[in-house]
């Protein structure tokens, strides 16, 4: 499936014509598809390769150090979480992954209601952690200015969503989805689900496997070219807008039996707010064919009930 692709610096510059026209395709494809690819989108190739590489290496060190980082009590939002500890909502079965989390550093003594546990540090390998943090910012970065796009396209003030998301609960998650070594239980990697979060941004995977669940109730594979990434909507934006921008459901499967034997890397960045803002549906989302949906609830809230449906959480 060929998702909509929107270039990015038609929005950052100063053409109105073309600012205007990418707001409405950004809209119109959340709308319709929930997905689209974005090139020119300001995260560099070499800090993406260095990143890939990093990630890979932790992925190497054995289970005895990987295990180091594995903090009780932080319900896998930072640090290590191991493979078959995460399912999704509604599943029973743990997807077949393990994964690294790394979280927002507050840089500039801004308080915020929550407090956020501290970034888990990686000794072994020089260079992960920095690598982390400039991606973190560089994603950042790129989703706030997604995000006042979407704010032009619902008729809201274009910065409604910076404060909101300045110093936010965002998580930049590695994930390794190990060979396969024995017949697998199920062909699928991840369960089908949908993001928690406002906005999900993807660098491209090392390896095919992921698929959308279209209008028609298709499974379609999903790629995108090297310079470009995959952003689509999450649950806190459909509920925040009252289902007018859809959260698409996705999947990862199993790669065919001739490459069981390769590992498969990810590296998602869920973009959150602080966990006060309100998901209240949006007085312009709500009318008499589309009355409100959801019950109201800030984003710290819904965090923390969806943390315990995948297992996260106790």
């Amino acid at each position: 499936m060929n998702i909509p692709v929107v270039d990015l610096s038609d929005f950052l510059n100063n053409d109105a014509a073309k600012k205007s026209a990418f707001v409405e395709q950004l809209g119109k494809a959340y709308e319709e598809v929930g997905f689209v690819a974005v090139k020119n989108h300001g995260i560099s190739n070499e800090l993406i390769a260095d990143l890939y590489k990093y990630v890979q290496d932790f992925f190497s060190l054995s289970p005895e150090k990987k295990l180091k980082y594995e903090i009780p009590g932080l319900a896998g939002q930072r640090g290590y979480t191991s493979f078959g500890k995460e399912h999704a909502k509604g599943s029973e079965a743990p997807d077949l992954k393990e994964f690294f989390q790394y979280g927002q550093t507050i840089e500039d003594n801004e308080v915020v209601s929550e407090k956020y546990p501290e970034n888990v540090k990686v000794e072994e390998i020089p260079g992960f952690n920095t690598t982390f943090l400039h991606t973190y910012r560089a994603f950042e970065n790129c989703g706030k200015a997604l995000l006042q796009a979407i704010a032009i396209y619902l008729k809201l003030d274009t910065h409604f969503f910076d404060d909101k998301i300045h110093n936010g609960n965002s998580i930049l998650r590695a994930i390794h989805y190990p060979p396969i070594t024995q017949e697998p239980k199920s062909a699928i990697r991840a369960e089908q689900h949908e993001d928690i979060n406002l906005i999900t941004l993807l660098v491209g995977a090392s390896a095919d496997g992921l698929q959308i669940l279209s209008k028609q109730q298709e499974w379609v594979p999903v790629t995108s070219l090297p310079d470009q990434i995959v952003v689509n909507v999450g649950d806190m934006l459909q509920r925040l807008t009252n289902d007018k921008l859809k959260s698409t459901t996705h999947r990862v499967v199993n790669p065919p039996r001739e490459f069981w034997h390769t590992s498969r890397f990810s590296i998602p960045f869920f973009l959150h707010p602080k966990g006060e803002m309100s998901l209240a549906c949006l007085e312009n989302c709500v009318d008499k064919a589309h009355p409100k949906a959801y019950p109201d609830a800030t984003a710290g809230e819904y965090l923390d009930e969806r943390l315990r449906e995948i297992g996260l959480k106790k």
